[in-house]
């Protein structure tokens, strides 16, 4: 175990952060996501929730500042309807950890689909809240 880094945070996810540059993207997926459909870099992350994984996450990732998008989350299909609190869970780690970050986006299923085919890395979690996805994009770390 490191010091400072979250125990929530895999050795296979702390080696995809590191890696990932600026404008790379990472997402966050619920349990139901059909992540081995659309990428081939799957990590797996059972049993934790996605807000808590943000928590973990977003001390050590820079949020890409200068594009409109770098928090992507899936709209609800024509329909259907979002749950308020997932998206509100999700926030309050954003807000803490990166409160210069521009607001969450939503976009349709099929388009969330095809942004998550050019990810850098697809992290399974045990999140069972319907629409629970997100989309990371990676900034640029600030110099010291």
């Amino acid at each position: 175990m490191l010091k400072g880094i979250s125990p929530l945070i895999s050795p296979e996810l702390l080696a995809v952060l590191a890696r990932m540059g600026h404008g790379d993207e990472i997402v966050l997926a619920d349990a139901h996501f059909p992540g081995e459909s659309f990428n081939a870099r799957v990590l797996r992350a059972d049993g934790l929730r996605i807000a808590a994984l943000l928590d973990a996450i977003l001390p050590l990732l820079e949020i890409d500042t200068y594009v409109s998008d770098p928090l992507v989350m899936m709209a609800a299909v024509p329909g259907d309807s979002l749950d308020p609190a997932v998206e509100a869970a999700y926030l309050a780690p954003i807000r803490k950890h990166a409160p210069a970050a521009p607001a969450l986006t939503r976009i349709d299923r099929f388009a969330f689909y095809e942004r998550t085919r050019s990810a850098f890395a697809v992290v399974m979690t045990g999140e069972t809240a319907k629409y629970g996805n997100i989309i990371l994009k990676k900034g640029v770390t600030p110099a010291a």
